[in-house]
């Protein structure tokens, strides 16, 4: 129908929905302080994180991220294949929030949330930024499309009537200074490299027990400046992130022996470089320097343009690549596989093309060889792959690779 139906009365449609969505629950983020964490990458692990840093202060929290909704105690996965849930359903979980008790609510904002106004009628006290790289081009119609359409959670802020607001920026990310235009109050700039004279420099010791990456130091050091400016002990804060432990699905080990098998969520040429360049750098003495890599792409006509460019950054770190499906949709998975591989030029390595992704999955740990590492990316621990004829196979490439392993008594 979207093709049909003027662009004004679709986006008059997803307003009133929002509106609509928020009185019949009673604008239930009025009565808890709410923190929106929006960018291209690590908006899960940010959420993770910053509620694990409030929880052990006492609190009661609410959060929710692409991996889970969380309320209180009481946990359940994010079985919807979407981030950033309909307005009906988010201001259903922010009133279940409410009404448990929980001071906080932590969400995971997404630019096509954005875009249909899910996000409207929530009062946030606190946006955080991330990092933001190419994504949802074609949906966006551009990269600024998309960069835009992050802004407005930074304008929501601005605009919000209640005081105490603050934005968390990444300072070493070129999009930091566009974001910060459109919030003139309380604001927190975090970064590694970044020298920009205009903010005040203050180093922290910040040690990572268990989580991998420098992409995850920069995850800590968002949910430390929002823990700061949520009013949370600098040493307190520093304690908990040092302690923290990663997420389901976010370079999360399966099989330590006698080869290494790693379940990743990165779906962007930018998250799968920094996925691979952790592994080649993290190995321990028992370890290669092998990469065997399970790569994918989404289908649905999702971001074509970033295939190839998947492809050449696995053919510059992986001794073996297997291309297999993702999430194709209604898309022909042959073609999808024959993109990815279209500009990879080197080939100095094992390349094979296997659709069926258990199979795939199995290849890859049958060919591996002891101090190897096995990195599965694309999916990391959703719960369905989305085929032909809006069908959903259930799915989950953790219990995959327990399973085919088992097969071969490893």
């Amino acid at each position: 129908m979207k093709k049909f139906v003027p662009k004004f009365v679709l986006q008059a449609y997803h307003y009133l929905l929002a509106l609509f969505g928020a009185v019949i629950y009673g604008f239930p983020s009025k009565k808890m302080i709410v923190i929106g964490i929006t960018g291209t990458n690590g908006k899960s692990t940010v959420v993770h994180l910053l509620s694990e840093v409030l929880e052990k202060t006492g609190a009661k929290v609410a959060s929710l991220s692409s991996i889970r909704f969380k309320i209180g105690d009481k946990e359940e996965k994010n079985m919807l294949k979407m981030t950033m849930p309909g307005r009906f359903k988010l201001q259903k979980f922010l009133s279940q929030a409410k009404k448990a008790g929980c001071k906080y609510a932590i969400l995971e904002v997404t630019s096509e949330g954005i875009k249909q106004f899910r996000h409207k009628f929530i009062e946030f006290n606190g946006a955080v930024f991330t990092n933001l790289t190419k994504e949802h081009i074609e949906a966006h119609k551009g990269f600024e499309n998309y960069r835009k359409a992050k802004g407005k959670l930074f304008c929501a802020l601005e605009k919000s009537p209640e005081k105490d607001k603050f934005a968390v920026l990444n300072a070493d990310d070129v999009s930091s200074a566009y974001f910060d235009k459109f919030f003139s109050g309380k604001k927190y700039f975090y970064g590694i490299r970044n020298s920009a004279t205009e903010i005040t420099p203050q180093k922290i010791g910040l040690k990572l027990n268990n989580l991998l990456g420098e992409f995850n130091i920069y995850n800590a050091l968002a949910a430390y400046c929002a823990g700061i400016a949520l009013g949370v002990g600098k040493n307190k804060v520093l304690e908990i992130l040092e302690q923290a432990k990663g997420i389901p699905g976010r370079l999360e080990l399966v099989i330590e022996k006698p080869f290494t098998v790693v379940v990743d969520y990165a779906h962007t040429p930018d998250a799968l470089e920094k996925v691979y360049q952790t592994l080649k750098s993290s190995k321990s003495e028992n370890q290669t320097s092998n990469l065997i890599c399970v790569l994918g792409s989404c289908g649905g006509g999702r971001d074509k343009w970033k295939r190839p460019e998947m492809g050449k950054i696995a053919a510059n770190y992986c001794k073996e690549i297997i291309l297999t499906n993702e999430d194709p949709y209604s898309e022909n998975p042959e073609q999808i596989l024959s993109e990815i591989e279209s500009e990879i030029s080197n080939f100095e390595f094992r390349i094979s093309k296997i659709i069926d992704r258990r199979e795939a999955i199995s290849k890859a740990i049958s060919e591996a060889k002891p101090g190897d590492t096995i990195i599965i990316t694309g999916k990391g621990c959703e719960p369905w792959m989305c085929v032909a004829d809006n069908k959903k196979i259930p799915w989950d490439d953790r219990e995959i690779v327990k399973e085919e392993a088992g097969k071969l008594n490893i």
